[in-house]
């Protein structure tokens, strides 16, 4: 047993969100199909876009590699909320006050629209209207915190800086942004997943596209060879996958974070939460089996740069249990999301030589509002109504020169990461692995991944990620491997989780 293991929490992730609700299932491609907009991703983002498009009369056909949601958005603290950190300061000292203004105003758009379609359709999501804090543990943060808060003034938002916080918590003041939303985001999509079907929508699952073809019209092409064409087509796979254009792989950079649901001593104060700082301290409440428990999120870092993951499950039990005095964990679960080189997300035309080839990503841990976003904003590029907000978005807008070192720095550190873990030659032997135990090794010469189960079966993959040749690292809290370089990760098995790889890390023989 790892020693940083809490006998309180569980030892396998599992997602509240997705144990809450049953969604329909669906059948797999299983042939070439035709349709007006093929979309890729059966997420938040994918699951807004279909239902919006389907709303305005065009047939969809939505393909998802695994289950519904049962990516990032499955994995989400669910805050949907326009207060991103503290953004506000950074867009006016590099974008301007525009852009500033715009962004606030689209991510409220965005949870206007969520608010309409729960009061319209009656949809019970565990929908909490609350405000939002950024809050400053020492002195440096309250500096920024203090100047966030002048930006709220200067771009006209709902809130500003305050020198108390509900949570009982040391802090120096906060900026709060008032009426924003908690809710449970497979509650509801759930519906809006039904009503896409009832329109004509086609959903498949557990069909991973690998490629798209872009002439005469787009075309998704499926693992097994399927083709699915349509008048556009838009990749909202979290991490886009087609690296023939675009060349996203340069600019994101993929981040992995933790949380859970603790039954706690403590009443949780209303409100939610993040520090300003390193490590973030994420917190709002979630409703479970009737309970109101505290949902603590944070203790990110660069996907495939930790082994020892369950570290990290245990910093945030430690830091919820000071807060508030934790009785029991009964859930706990991950998730990552990649970064954009300016912080904003890309939602708009995958590259300049695929005029109706869309993406959204890039939503930098805030995809509740991100993905709504993209689902007003792609409909409006798709359907040809002007958007004051495409240009912001846009994946093809200029690098500009902050950013290129950003940029360089990106590529430059996926190469050092290919070049040193070549180099490695690692060390064990797989009769020295122990159930529920994983690690890197060397077999015939060359790079092996071993994960013993927990029936004590051995498991031995090829370690080298399929997508760009990086050699993934093992994930001891999720027991996957996660590649340092793009962010993929793969089961034990082999079996590809996230993307941008779309095929599976190889098998090995067993050297027992």
């Amino acid at each position: 047993m790892n020693r940083n293991r809490i006998d309180k929490m569980p030892s396998v992730s599992e997602s509240y969100w997705l144990k809450s609700t049953e969604l329909p299932t669906f059948t797999s491609l299983e042939g070439n199909l035709e349709t007006d907009v093929v979309i890729i991703g059966g997420g938040i983002s994918g699951i807004m876009t279909a239902y919006q498009l389907t709303k305005k009369g065009y047939r969809i056909i939505l393909m998802e590699a695994g289950r519904l949601l049962n990516g990032t958005t499955g994995y989400t603290t669910a805050k949907l909320t326009a207060q991103h950190g503290l953004i506000y300061d950074h867009l006016l000292q590099h974008n301007g006050k525009d852009t500033a203004r715009r962004y606030y105003e689209a991510n409220t758009e965005a949870i206007q629209c969520v608010k309409t379609l729960i009061h319209e359709k009656g949809i019970d999501c565990d929908f909490f209207e609350e405000p939002s804090y950024v809050f400053a543990e020492n002195e440096e943060q309250q500096k920024k915190v203090l100047r966030e808060g002048k930006a709220y003034e200067e771009v006209g938002i709902d809130g500003g800086f305050v020198h108390t916080i509900p949570l009982e918590i040391e802090h120096l003041g906060a900026v709060i942004m008032n009426q924003q939303v908690q809710f449970n985001p497979v509650k509801f999509l759930k519906p809006l997943v039904e009503e896409i079907v009832a329109q004509g929508g086609l959903i498949v699952e557990n069909t991973r596209v690998t490629d798209i073809e872009s002439n005469p019209r787009p075309a998704a092409v499926s693992q097994e060879g399927h083709k699915v064409e349509g008048d556009c087509l838009v990749v909202c796979s979290h991490y886009p996958f087609y690296d023939k254009e675009g060349y996203y792989y340069t600019r994101l950079k993929p981040s992995r974070s933790y949380s859970i649901a603790a039954e706690t001593t403590k009443d949780y104060p209303g409100g939610m939460y993040v520090n300003a700082g390193e490590p973030a301290h994420s917190l709002r409440s979630i409703h479970v089996d009737g309970k109101k428990l505290v949902l603590a999120g944070g203790y990110g870092h660069p996907v495939g740069h930790k082994q020892d993951t369950e570290e990290n499950y245990s910093k945030l039990y430690q830091f919820t249990d000071r807060v508030f005095g934790v009785e029991q964990v009964p859930y706990r679960w991950s998730a990552q999301d990649p970064y954009t080189l300016d912080q904003i997300p890309y939602i708009g035309k995958y590259s300049t030589e695929m005029d109706n080839v869309f993406v959204a990503t890039g939503y930098r841990k805030w995809g509740m509002s991100s993905g709504v976003l993209a689902g007003l904003l792609l409909t409006d590029l798709i359907s040809g109504k002007p958007s004051k907000y495409e240009d912001m978005f846009s994946p093809l807008r200029p690098i500009t020169e902050p950013n290129m070192k950003q940029l360089a720095e990106t590529s430059f550190h996926a190469g050092k990461m290919f070049a040193r873990d070549k180099a490695e030659i690692p060390k064990g032997q797989f009769t020295d692995l122990r159930p529920d135990e994983g690690k890197a090794m060397k077999l015939n010469e060359q790079r092996a991944g071993a994960y013993r189960d927990q029936q004590s079966n051995l498991h031995v993959v090829d370690t080298t990620c399929t997508h760009m040749g990086c050699e993934t690292h093992w994930n001891e809290a999720e027991r996957t491997w996660d590649c340092p370089c793009h962010g993929s990760r793969f089961s034990y098995r082999g079996d590809v989780l996230e993307g941008p790889a779309t095929q599976p890390l190889k098998k090995l023989e067993e050297a027992e």
